[in-house]
This record gives structure tokens, C-alpha cells and sequence, in this order.
């Protein structure tokens, strides 16, 4: 049997455990966020708030298969939130309370740069492909600062600095796909089912992997 790494370990500690780790901070951050989503409501700006939605609904399935990843290996994460990293809510192995509520940000923040008019180009490139290929790149840029502080760890040799393309891939591009997916539907109805089928699939993996000790 494999044992888990020494940041694994350090994770575990702290795993869904509020009485050891919430801070105060958190309460500001989460007003914050609030106030960005009940703007946009308030404005009738639906779609945004949707595309939110979709793109931290695809970094919970990410999260939620590296938990998986975790525990049958019995190793470690693919990447990995370590206690010293400091957060209020640590929800799944490599997954905060900060990281969820930045991602859904993230994605209204996303749309928002968006033209209204889908077949605009930008250097010659169709603009949702522009930037989510830039958002993409950036995204993946912060990821490995964060790596390089310590507060994001990698332990598995396939998903490294030295594999940007992965990152690039598997870890960001789908996010922006699917914020912008939502955010161009026909219809808020269109949106809202994307959303509610990602929201499905989500459910029924966390349910999975509750019941096997997965997550």
C-alpha cells in the first residue's frame, strides 16, 4: 500500500475542518461576491451569472476527479492545496472555499470582455476563440506563480511547468469554453439546461464519490 505524500498529509489534516481553519476574511470575499452576482441579476444579465455558473461547475468536475485521483491512488492529488497554504474552508483535496468562489467570478468576469457580436475578429481571430485562448493563458500563467510559491502543489510527473500544454487543456480551456458556451445560447432556457446538466453531472460524482470514501 502506498502512503500519501508529506503535502497530501498536510491537506488531510486540514480537510472540511471550519473549527481549525475559518478566518475571518472570508466573510468580506464572500459579500464580494455577492454584490457581483446580484448586480448582474439586478441588470437582467442572466446569461453572465449562468456562464459563471458553468465554468465553476467544470473546475468542481476537475476538482472532483482529482479527489478521486487521491484517494485510489493513495498517493496524491494531481494538484494539491497544502495546509500551509493558509485558507478558511479547505472543500476537497486540492479544492478551497477561496478557489471556488474566484473561479465563479471568473467566469462572469470572462463574458463581461466579450463583443456582442459573435463573428467580430480580433487579430484575425474569431473573439470568443481570442480570448479563451488568452484567458487561457493567463489562467495557466497564475497557476504555475502559485505552484512556484508553494501553495499549489504537483506530484504526479505528467502534470508539470515542463507540460504547459496539459495545464493548458485539461485545466483552463474547457472553463472558458463552457462560460462561453452558456453565455452565447439562443436562449436563457438554452443556458439554464447546459448549466443544470453540468450541475448533474457533478452531483452524481460527488454522491459517487461519498459513498466510496473518494472525496
Amino acid at each position: 500500500m502506498y502512503e500519501f505524500s508529506e503535502y497530501t498529509q498536510s491537506s488531510l489534516e486540514i480537510l472540511r475542518q471550519p473549527a481549525e481553519t475559518m478566518q475571518w476574511y472570508i466573510i468580506p470575499i464572500f459579500l464580494i461576491f455577492m454584490y457581483i452576482v446580484s448586480k448582474e441579476l439586478s441588470e437582467k444579465n442572466y446569461k453572465a451569472v449562468l456562464a459563471g455558473a458553468a465554468l465553476w461547475l467544470v473546475d468542481l468536475f476537475n476538482e472532483i476527479w482529482n479527489s478521486y485521483v487521491c484517494f485510489l491512488s493513495h498517493q496524491a492529488p494531481v494538484w494539491g492545496t497544502p495546509a500551509h497554504g493558509n485558507t478558511s474552508l479547505l472543500i476537497l483535496i486540492g479544492y478551497n472555499i477561496e478557489i471556488s468562489i474566484m473561479f465563479f467570478i471568473m467566469g462572469i468576469s470572462a463574458v463581461l470582455l466579450l463583443p456582442e457580436d459573435k463573428k467580430m475578429k480580433i487579430l484575425g481571430i474569431p473573439n470568443r476563440i481570442f480570448f479563451a485562448v488568452v484567458l487561457t493563458t493567463a489562467a495557466v500563467a497564475v497557476e504555475c506563480f502559485l505552484n512556484y510559491a508553494g501553495v499549489l502543489t504537483w506530484e504526479w510527473s505528467w502534470w508539470q511547468i515542463r507540460f504547459p500544454w496539459v495545464l493548458w487543456i485539461i485545466g483552463y480551456l474547457p472553463f472558458f469554453a463552457a462560460a462561453f458556451y452558456t453565455y452565447d445560447r439562443p436562449t436563457i432556457k438554452g443556458s439554464v439546461k447546459f448549466v443544470g446538466c453540468l450541475a448533474l453531472m457533478d452531483l452524481i460524482l460527488l454522491i459517487v464519490g461519498g459513498v466510496m470514501h473518494l472525496i
